[in-house]
């Protein structure tokens, strides 16, 4: 085979291990296990959004009883999460408008508050 073929198939080769489909890629030492990476999204280990990180919260049954955002907020402190109020609202809706969660408002003391919960 002479030089340039030589080349032109080692590049085949290199190329079909490194695109999908293009033969057996190595496995990769640090991918984690499927049961292992379902329970770290469970935990919230891999959850980055602020929603994600609420609905963690709601799997674990922080809303079975009417929560305010302080009370939110401070739930998420708990875990390490840490956000402003303003920065919740905003998905705290977008979960109750998917149906996720429950939003009542509730006169506490002289003031209104929204509350959520579960549906």
């Amino acid at each position: 085979m002479p030089d340039g073929d030589l080349k032109v198939k080692a590049f085949e080769v290199i190329l079909s291990h490194l695109l999908p489909g293009g033969g057996v890629a190595p496995a990769r030492a640090n991918a984690p296990a499927a049961p292992a990476e379902a329970k770290a999204r469970k935990e919230g280990l891999k959850s980055k959004s602020v929603s994600s990180r609420i609905l963690v919260l709601e799997d674990e049954g922080f809303f079975r009883n009417q929560r305010t955002l302080p009370e939110v907020q401070e739930e998420l402190r708990s875990h390490g999460w840490h956000y402003a109020q303003s920065n919740l609202s905003g998905p705290l809706q977008g979960l109750v408008q998917r149906r996720h969660l429950r939003r009542q408002q509730v006169k506490h003391g002289n003031k209104k508050v929204w509350k959520y919960s579960t549906p």
